[in-house]
């Protein structure tokens, strides 16, 4: 993106066919979130089901891409299979800085290849590359083998899918240079349909800076207080983890499936105990000084006579929340143990925590079948948990085939509403905070707590419920944040990229926006969302929430489900009111 046209690389699977379509038109929507809502509502089929080989996967990255700090993600853009409607995940590492060396804004992939194949990206087009070697392999093992196969390394970046993907588990994620993910909504099932195991994408060009005056002192400016303030100080210490003892504290930590808010083990699984027990090193995204991603050392004994062996996982709260304290898991290395499982097979770590603690509860009330589900649940029990998910790739039976379409199939078909962990149909995130939590997770675009920050909400009004200011604040938050993720920046980088700072970023390399500008696009693309999102068939005003949000107390109250639903009433007629503006 070099301020005149946006160049988007157009990949056909099954005729193993690509363009390079350069569209100005596209500057309008900046980049990013922006730019792959647009094309994806160019390509979607809405009657088509979402593992359709016509059904589009769009990559994309900002203008700010890896030449501003924390600018480090890349959104994929697809329809869920999970949900069956809108899909939006963000990874960080290193692909956002090997797509805008490689010369790429968004790349739009379609069709299903004859076999299983993987892309390499490169300036100089793509390569279809017999992936048959790959199929059945680990998350793990195909890294491996494609940075022995494929050239690039520092400037490459190599992003794949393991058994979970190709077995169309509609919770699969796609693995980003092995510490980083496409993790919710199921993008690695959407993979695995066009037979796509992996694409390498080797960034080979340089960027030249046209303004370099005027970008090294926006740059400067920025970088100082990334690195000499406390904003982002806590990301690099503890990391996310911290928020184990924060949410405990405040009875806002989601446990056994929410059948308290509180864990009696919590400070076994802290971000405290990794840090002085588990901790090995930290690592950042290309493009970014922090250093946020937290690497853990699992060392485990795998054979008589003193052999041992050592794994290196990236953890982070949400983590040890879907595979901690919800199942009752009260010991950093049995966590560390299902987080390698997960990161094996491919799958969502906490779509995959909150359905086994769902199946945990449905199994002591006998609502699965014990023959089928061939394994003994009980919170606290790794052992059993670490067999159910390897019966949730390899689906031996209807069960299993039925499980791997997520918790809102699951429930369908079996029952356990009541206790079923469900925002918008999507398995919730770690915070039993209030109200604000559970309508801006239930109500987001990709539902996510990251759409709005109803989490934060709750926690600065201390769970007060005041209607208007919750509604305003979900959807204000919402449309800066497609801002932000329109420019591909790292939301925990939101208290330093204000609007004044991303409107001097943007003029420093000749995008010339301003704060109504900005303002007015992410109010635009949440209509295009909300668009599509209806075109697939959601229905905000169908929501629905499990008694198991109001039996538990959040941050000490018992939540009222009437309030709830009212709260919902008048979110719904707020976005009405936006999307006809």
């Amino acid at each position: 993106m070099d301020g005149q046209v946006v160049r988007v690389l157009q990949i056909d699977l099954t005729t193993q066919h690509f363009t390079v379509d350069e569209r100005p038109d596209l500057l309008a929507y900046l980049g990013g979130v922006g730019t792959g809502t647009r094309l994806l509502a160019e390509r979607l089929e809405p009657e088509k089901p979402p593992l359709d080989p016509s059904q589009p996967v769009v990559l994309a990255i900002g203008p700010l891409a890896t030449i501003f700090p924390l600018a480090t993600k890349t959104v994929a853009v697809f329809r869920s299979p999970l949900t069956g409607e809108w899909g939006e995940s963000y990874a960080g590492m290193r692909l956002a800085f090997a797509l805008r060396f490689s010369g790429y804004d968004a790349v739009v992939i379609t069709g299903r290849a004859e076999r299983p194949t993987y892309l390499v990206l490169s300036p100089a087009g793509v390569r279809f590359q017999d992936g048959r070697g790959l199929w059945g392999l680990s998350v793990d093992d195909t890294g491996r083998l494609l940075r022995e196969w494929e050239g690039g390394r520092g400037h490459r970046s190599i992003i794949r899918i393991g058994p979970a993907g190709e077995r169309g588990v509609a919770f699969a994620g796609v693995n980003v240079d092995t510490f980083r993910h496409f993790g919710r909504l199921g993008l690695g099932a959407v993979f695995g349909s066009k037979n796509l195991k992996a694409v390498v994408v080797q960034g080979e060009l340089s960027y030249p800076i046209k303004y370099a005056k005027a970008y090294r002192e926006v740059y400067e400016d920025i970088y100082t207080r990334v690195v000499r303030t406390e904003i982002m100080r806590k990301y690099h210490g503890l990391g996310t983890p911290a928020n184990v003892s924060v949410l405990n504290g405040l009875g806002a930590l989601p446990t056994r499936n929410l059948q308290a808010s509180s864990f009696e083990n919590a400070e076994a699984i802290s971000g405290e105990t990794f840090a002085t027990q588990r901790l090995m090193r930290k690592l950042a995204c290309t493009g970014c000084p922090v250093g946020c991603i937290h690497i853990a050392l699992l060392r485990r004994q795998f054979a008589p006579d003193y052999e041992y062996e050592s794994v290196t996982l990236a953890y982070d709260y949400e983590l040890i929340y879907a595979l901690g304290s919800l199942l009752g898991i009260g010991n950093t290395d049995d966590v560390l143990r299902l987080i390698e499982k997960v990161e094996l097979l491919g799958l969502d770590a906490i779509t995959t925590g909150v359905l086994l603690a769902w199946a945990t509860e449905a199994y002591q009330r006998a609502l699965l079948p014990r023959d089928e589900l061939g394994v003994v649940l009980n919170f606290g029990d790794t052992e059993g948990y670490l067999a159910a998910m390897d019966n949730l790739v390899t689906q031996p039976n209807d069960l299993y085939r039925t499980l791997a379409g997520g918790l809102a199939a699951t429930v369908r078909r079996y029952g356990g509403e009541d206790f079923a962990l469900l925002l918008g149909g999507h398995e919730m995130a770690g915070y039993h905070t209030g109200y604000g939590f559970l309508l801006g997770h239930a109500v987001g675009a990709r539902h996510s707590h990251l759409c709005n920050d109803g989490y934060g909400f709750d926690q600065r009004f201390k769970g007060e419920v005041i209607p208007d200011k919750l509604v305003e604040h979900l959807l204000t938050e919402e449309c800066w944040r497609n801002v932000l993720n329109s420019l591909c920046i790292c939301l925990f980088a939101r208290g330093i990229y204000d609007e004044a700072t991303t409107v001097r970023a943007l003029r420093s390399i000749g995008l010339e926006w301003d704060e109504d500008a900005l303002r007015k696009l992410g109010r635009e693309i949440l209509k295009l969302k909300v668009q599509l999102k209806k075109a697939m068939g959601f229905d905000y005003r169908a929501i629905r929430f499990s008694s198991r949000f109001f039996e538990t107390p959040a941050m000490g109250r018992k939540l009222q489900k009437d309030i709830l639903n009212n709260l919902l009433d008048h979110y719904c007629r707020a976005l009405d009111d936006l999307v006809r503006a």
